[in-house]
């Protein structure tokens, strides 16, 4: 690897992980108190494509002549927001939507789109967001792959295996080549949310299977725009992680010492979501 791409890479990922964190360790109630003041950004990736950053996920908006398909929608409260983007560049409908996973800051305005749009997510996402009493669960949903075409475009949503959650979509945009990864690619560590059925050992798999898809572009769960050289390395601090906490448990280290290595190594705070949703459930996974 080159020492300009090893910059750029870096550089890539310090941004990643900045977004990534200031996310995480935002307080619970922030998005309430936020609730009136949605702060996003349109950006264009490519002919027809669009991504919007800020709160929440980042949100995909893909233009047809039949109408506009998104993925992923942000909390609740950004759904004025998203549609005036939206509505910025095109007067086409919103057709369909697209969770790459349960969580509420990628499928918080569901409730909002499905009077309107077709909702479509893994069985496993819906499973999730019906346990936890989410409006606006997908009425289509589907297990290993699934494709929408509209106005003579595809997409292709994805399933690949477990890791930010048991639920986790990516959809493609074969003629653009642009993947967008959900959390399964977020910052520049993993939040494992084992409650909704996340794992690490199978992580960097469900990551390789993903990456035989032909894309040069990545739309992440959260953070700048990235390549497939970046998704590249994630997966690979994914499995550093996973054999470094693996070797620590094998060496009997305690639970003390192990948190202080996630946390100085991976930046995982003691107050931010990666290290309260998922330190114990990874020992536990390592354990096995």
């Amino acid at each position: 690897m080159s020492r300009t791409l090893v910059v750029r890479l870096s550089a890539t990922f310090l941004a990643l992980g900045c977004a990534w964190i200031a996310y995480t360790q935002a307080p619970p109630q922030q998005g309430k108190q936020q609730a009136k003041q949605a702060n996003n950004k349109l950006n264009k990736i490519a002919d027809d494509l669009y991504e919007i950053e800020g709160d929440g996920g980042n949100v995909a908006v893909y233009i047809t002549n039949e109408g506009v398909i998104v993925v992923d929608d942000k909390f609740e409260y950004d759904f004025n927001d998203i549609m005036a983007k939206i509505k910025s560049v095109t007067a086409q409908p919103v057709k369909y939507v697209l969770n790459t996973h349960h969580h509420g800051d990628h499928s918080g305005s569901n409730e909002h789109f499905l009077p309107t749009a077709e909702i479509i997510s893994t069985a496993n996402a819906r499973k999730n967001m019906i346990n936890g009493k989410q409006p606006g669960a997908p009425r289509v949903v589907f297990t290993d792959e699934t494709d929408v075409f509209l106005g003579g475009k595809q997409v292709q949503m994805r399933y690949f295996g477990r890791g930010h959650t048991n639920g986790d979509a990516m959809v493609y945009f074969p003629a653009l080549k642009v993947l967008h990864t959900g959390d399964l690619m977020a910052g520049a560590s993993p939040l494992i949310d084992y409650s909704g059925g996340g794992s690490l050992k199978e992580w960097a798999a469900t990551l390789d299977a993903a990456m035989k898809l032909d894309f040069d572009t990545v739309i992440p769960g959260h953070g700048p725009v990235a390549k497939k050289a970046d998704m590249l390395t994630y997966r690979n601090n994914v499995e550093k992680l996973r054999m470094e906490v693996s070797d620590m448990l094998r060496q009997n280290k305690s639970r003390d010492e192990i948190a202080k290595v996630v946390q100085d190594k991976y930046g995982w705070a003691p107050t931010g979501l990666q290290f309260q949703v998922g330190f114990d459930g990874m020992l536990a996974e390592l354990k096995r």
